[in-house]
């Protein structure tokens, strides 16, 4: 199995910055894209952005120019750089992942979540 470990969320001031970190772990043999979601109360969860294994990267129009996101394949991990925050993306964060797991004669593939990071940003 595969789990997803975030870190990083916290309370900032309208202006600041925030880095968001998820890392994978378990039986992985591959992970193809990775992705952050956010969810803030009473809507629904929505992409951030995501990287696929080759460096593809797609951003929400709403952090486009504040948010970059980035991985590091030989650690398993994706980072979110988040800068110019502001009140409305207070939200909870989710790392997202699109992993291919198991033995090399029995590969399977799944979507896994993190369990969520609160990133709260006051005006």
């Amino acid at each position: 199995q595969v789990q997803l470990v975030e870190s990083g969320g916290g309370l900032v001031q309208a202006g600041g910055s925030l880095r968001l970190s998820c890392a994978a772990s378990g039986t992985i043999l591959y992970i193809n894209a990775m992705g952050w979601y956010r969810q803030a109360p009473g809507k629904q969860r929505e992409l951030v952005a995501d990287i696929t294994s080759g460096g593809s990267i797609n951003y929400a129009d709403y952090v486009k120019g504040r948010f970059t996101i980035t991985r590091d394949n030989a650690k398993n991990t994706v980072y979110m750089q988040m800068n110019s925050l502001k009140p409305e993306d207070t939200a909870v964060y989710y790392c997202n992942a699109d992993v291919s797991w198991g033995s090399t004669w029995y590969p399977r593939r799944n979507d896994y979540w993190g369990q969520g990071t609160q990133v709260t940003v006051s005006s």
